[in-house]
């Protein structure tokens, strides 16, 4: 096993979009609560329904989110990788997993808890504000996307739906002379 140096640590996060804002000082405020983690491949960082109690950056590897519901298997949303972030939602709402997110091969990730976050955000710490302000750009750039995609799949559907009813209409139609 790797050691990963506080200087590696910090250079990673420096080039992190999450972490973009802040300077080398309110990095240094920010790691110490982080924990390292490895989670070996198919293995889950978190199942969907857990409690949300860390949110988390990929320091190396490849990860993939999974969600399922009753009548289907867990079907495949995204793959993340280096510098992507994920369960920031926990964070922000308190609220369960709302997704899997598994290791598709050996994963390091950085985990910070939401209770030592919240901790820096009550004392204040501005560097705590300023990832909940990156948070809450990463989520609106993934609504727009998701808004986006919605919108493409009405399209397609309004479409095939005309496409089968003039299919109809032109098959029930006959040329006369």
């Amino acid at each position: 096993m790797t050691t990963i140096t506080l200087e590696q640590i910090i250079n990673f996060l420096l080039e992190a979009p999450m972490f973009a804002e802040l300077d080398a000082t309110e990095l240094s405020e920010i790691v110490h609560i982080m924990q390292v983690q490895k989670v070996r491949a198919g293995h889950p960082v978190f199942r969907e329904g857990d409690p949300g109690d860390a949110w988390y950056l990929i320091f190396a590897g490849h990860a993939e989110v999974l969600k399922g519901n009753e009548f289907l298997p867990s079907q495949r949303l995204s793959v993340l990788s280096e510098k992507a972030c994920f369960g920031e939602m926990a964070i922000l709402d308190h609220s369960s997993r709302s997704a899997s997110v598994v290791a598709i091969d050996e994963c390091t990730v950085f985990r910070f808890p939401r209770r030592d976050f919240e901790d820096l955000l009550a004392d204040g710490n501005l560097a705590a504000y300023k990832l909940i302000y990156q948070m809450a750009k990463v989520l609106c750039a993934r609504q727009r996307k998701i808004t986006q995609d919605l919108t493409d799949a009405l399209a397609a559907r309004e479409t095939d739906l005309l496409r089968i009813a003039s299919m109809g209409v032109v098959q029930g139609q006959s040329v006369s002379e």
